[in-house]
């Protein structure tokens, strides 16, 4: 049997046994690198720094392939990809491959702290990231890729990674030489075979009728609109914006959003703000599934945004979806408490609204659980605890059939609020939260003497048939408590 290679040296196993010696270890390590010749030491440590500042963990065949890369050439050549083995080698034990995953990373944690300690063991490496990425989607091999419907991508896996990350990189670091290259990509960004696996892995609010499946399998039809200002907006390089900006800023792309759009969903102010000066610009304009700029910034939480957004008079702070939910909505539904305030603020802001189904922000913030966006709700005159939806259900119905005990006792410390009101089903609160088998929510309703235990639905089941059905036994020993009526026995 093969003895495994030795990279520590015996001082240095005796320093990190101890627990004293990570430092002298990883920077004598480091030292050993650097000393081999020029070839080894440049894959050694490009391999390094890849795998400490890749935005997810690169496979072994991408790291290779990553290295494999020629700056300033037009090829790429995969045949000049180097072995996982010979990079573990060149790294002098600072990298390994799971087992499980086939990914490469850092033999151990402290490596990436010790790199973070000491910033100048790489220059500048999200832009070297960057521009390696570049290169390869600049290449005539995957310009090919993107004229072939029928290539298979699995034989490129470098091109994922680039497609989905080379702007995040870019973002945080770019030279004058990886802006060319992203302007050279972006011009000719339509149709390009990146842009589909970039859009590939957005995700998007679970609306009906909006499919988030971008064409189905990556050798189907490649050629659909996404433009270099809608990339450069997604990714929210503020650099290379203004030269891709066009007649058509209000472009729309395969799912009828426009750059400003991306901006906003992916949190870029600078980027928001740039393309909100620009003439012409329709800040609530909606994408195909109804959605507007701000509609995406307040779902995604980006407060910042939302208050660039808002600074603009034209943008309408009330206007809802394709399903009638505005951005107080979703602002409650995500327990934003600062969006909900700063909307609040907005006179035109109706905060009773109800969506298509008759649900307000209140039903939504109480069916999931928000018990502060609940209370600052409730602090405006405007805001009916009562009001029904559709289906007959009121904020309290939905908090308990949630089980969120909080909110419960915040809205029945209001006078108003009937705890024992039916729904359309005839269903009472206590009716739901039997059926979710809340005992918490249970308790506090049977404290009250408005509630009737024993009120049955339209279908003659009451909250002890409801639980005794579901096996809540905790929840069929409280409502027993409480002179329930026993769920009839079957005859026979």
């Amino acid at each position: 049997m093969r003895e495994p290679t030795i990279y520590w040296r015996r001082e240095e196993l005796n320093k990190m046994t101890d627990g004293s010696g990570w430092e002298y270890a990883y920077s004598s390590t480091i030292e050993r690198i650097k000393a081999q010749d020029e070839g080894k030491s440049g894959l050694g440590l490009a391999a390094l720094m890849w795998v400490s500042h890749a935005e997810r963990p690169l496979r072994a065949d991408e790291l290779c392939h990553a290295l494999a890369v020629n700056l300033g050439s037009k090829d790429f050549k995969a045949g000049n990809a180097p072995s996982i083995s010979t990079l573990v080698g060149f790294c002098q034990g600072l990298i390994t491959v799971d087992e499980g995953t086939l990914a490469a990373r850092l033999v151990h944690p402290s490596v990436k702290q010790y790199f973070s300690a000491d910033p100048d063991t790489f220059f500048m490496p999200h832009a070297t990231i960057a521009t390696v990425c570049l290169t390869y989607l600049n290449s005539e091999e995957v310009k090919a890729l993107s004229a072939n419907p029928s290539a298979v991508i699995h034989d490129n896996p470098f091109l994922e990674y680039c497609s989905v990350y080379w702007g995040t990189h870019a973002k945080r670091q770019l030279t004058n030489h990886g802006e060319k290259l992203a302007l050279k990509l972006l011009r000719e960004y339509n149709g390009h075979i990146s842009s589909k696996l970039l859009l590939k892995q957005v995700k998007y609010p679970d609306r009906r009728g909006c499919d988030s499946n971008f064409g189905g399998d990556i050798g189907a039809d490649i050629s659909f609109p996404f433009s270099g200002l809608h990339c450069a907006s997604f990714f929210g390089i503020g650099e290379i914006v203004p030269t891709l900006v066009g007649r058509d800023i209000n472009e729309r792309d395969v799912r009828g959003s426009t750059p400003l759009v991306w901006a906003a969903r992916n949190g870029h102010g600078e980027v928001v703000e740039m393309l909100l000066r620009w003439r012409g610009v329709c800040p609530n304009e909606t994408d195909y599934c109804g959605l507007t700029p701000l509609l995406y910034a307040v779902w995604c939480g980006h407060e910042r945004v939302v208050e660039i957004l808002l600074k603009r008079k034209i943008v309408k702070p009330d206007m809802p979806d394709g399903r009638g939910e505005t951005p107080l909505s979703y602002a409650a539904q995500g327990g934003l408490e600062g969006i909900v305030k700063i909307l609040l603020e907005r006179p035109e802001v109706n905060p009773d609204k109800q969506d298509f189904s008759g649900k307000t922000p209140l039903s939504f913030a109480a069916m999931r659980g928000h018990a502060r966006v609940v209370k600052i709700l409730l602090g405006r005159r405007e805001v009916n605890p009562e009001k029904l939806a559709d289906d007959g259900q009121t904020p309290l119905s939905y908090a308990c059939c949630s089980g969120h005990e909080e909110v419960v006792r915040i809205l029945l410390e209001r006078e108003v609020v009937n705890p024992d009101k039916p729904d359309n089903a005839g269903r009472t609160p206590l009716s739901w939260a039997a059926s979710g088998g809340y005992e918490g929510v249970v308790k506090i309703l049977l404290g009250r003497e408005e509630v009737n235990p024993n009120k049955p639905d339209n279908h003659g089941q009451t909250p002890l048939m409801i639980a005794s059905r579901l096996g809540f036994q905790e929840v069929i020993t409280l409502l027993q408590s409480h002179e329930a009526k026993a769920p009839a026995q079957p005859e026979g």
